[in-house]
Parts: structure tokens; C-alpha cells; sequence
């Protein structure tokens, strides 16, 4: 239909015209996705760098330092020993991502595995409510986050390999959200997480690496 065909008529079909366009136009906001393929939410969640003065290499090197021996050492010791309440207080010039240890959809044989904040796609409004509901269900509380923009920033397609030819096929929708006005996160629903760089979490993911290193701000 042409727009001048589209807007001929009295008053009250004009109106009659609109307002079905808008229903449709409204309905193809709505996503969508197949039965034989899942979509899956994940959440980039991030502490953006903290405006500080210059710290001291000294005491750069020992935050660093006492990082990495918290992450060797972690298995062994309880948590009381290594606190994770101050893993957000590192690399203060940097951004940190939030990494969780735990089952997640695709993981193989339904073992635990590191991943970002996420969950599958079910019946929600929109994609970003998805992406929302995984990290509420992460952190209790959304009041202290910023969810920026609506859309997903980026996408991967997973697909089975040869060391995991059961793993089903599915894709992974990128989010980002940040940290607002708070040093302090209840983070739950997993056996243990970190907060680390874009460096330090792109060895997580070996096999997506060069596809993070493009996507992901240092």
C-alpha cells in the first residue's frame, strides 16, 4: 500500500489505519526465536574505572599479587581466608567483568564451567528483560546497575565441537550493564565468581578469545 493510499479516507479510518499500524509495528518489537534453536541472555557486567590518583606501583603489584594468589590458592582454603568482598577493589584504573563458576546452559555434560551472568530465553517481553531477570537472579537487587541500551551489543553462535558433539547449538546475545553507586554485591546462584580484566578473563574463554578481545573494552 502506498502511503498517500494509506492515508486517504474520513477522519475515523485514518485513525482505524494508525492504530493497526502501530499494533504491528509494536508486535515486531517482541523477539522471537524458533523452537529448535535457544537463545540465551548473557549479561557484561561491569565496574567501570574508579577515578583515583595514581597509584603506587608498590602497592599495584601487591593488589595484583594478592589477587592471584586468592585465585590459585581458592579451592583450598574456605572462604573466610580468601574474602571475595574485596575482589571489586583491584586494578582500580581498569574495568573489571564479573565472572561466574557454575552450571549454565551448554555447559558440557552439566558440568560446572566459568560463564557470564545469563539465562535462557523463555517467554519475557523482550530480549533485555531476559538479560535483566539473569542478573537479578545473580545479585539480588538491579537498583545499583545501568543497563546500557536496549539491544544486545553483540552475538555468538555456539555450536558443538569435537570434544563436546552433544552440546546443542544455540546463540548467546551480549549485554552490557555497569555498576552504579555501590562497592558492595550479595553475588549468589554459583559456587564462586571473580571480578577480573579484559586480560584476565579472555583466558577464561581460549576458544572466543579473539572474538571478546574485539567486543569487550580494556
Amino acid at each position: 500500500m502506498r502511503i498517500f493510499d494509506f492515508m486517504r479516507g474520513d477522519g475515523r479510518e485514518k485513525m482505524q489505519r494508525l492504530a493497526l499500524f502501530s499494533q504491528c509495528r509494536n508486535a515486531t518489537r517482541r523477539f522471537s526465536t524458533t523452537s529448535s534453536e535457544s537463545i540465551v541472555a548473557s549479561v557484561l557486567f561491569e565496574r567501570l574505572p574508579v577515578v583515583i590518583p595514581k597509584i603506587d606501583p608498590v602497592v599495584y603489584a601487591f593488589q595484583e599479587f594478592s589477587f592471584r594468589w586468592g585465585q590459585q590458592y581458592r579451592r583450598k582454603y574456605p572462604d573466610e581466608v580468601l574474602s571475595k568482598s574485596d575482589a571489586r577493589q583491584r586494578a582500580l584504573d581498569r574495568r573489571l567483568y564479573l565472572l561466574l563458576y557454575g552450571n549454565t546452559y551448554g555447559s558440557p555434560a552439566g558440568k560446572p564451567v566459568w560463564h557470564f551472568p545469563e539465562k535462557v530465553y523463555e517467554n519475557e517481553e523482550t530480549l533485555r528483560k531476559c538479560a535483566e531477570s539473569a542478573l537479578k537472579s545473580v545479585i539480588g537487587d538491579l537498583s545499583h546497575t545501568y543497563f546500557v541500551g536496549n539491544a544486545p551489543f553483540a552475538h555468538m553462535i555456539m555450536q558443538p565441537t569435537e570434544d563436546t558433539p552433544d552440546l546443542p547449538s544455540f546463540k548467546r546475545f551480549f549485554f552490557k550493564s555497569q555498576v552504579i553507586a555501590t562497592n558492595k554485591f550479595k553475588v549468589g546462584k554459583c559456587e564462586d565468581h571473580v571480578w577480573v580484566t579484559k586480560d584476565e578473563l579472555i583466558k577464561y574463554f581460549p576458544e572466543q578469545a579473539a572474538y571478546l578481545e574485539k567486543i569487550i573494552i580494556s
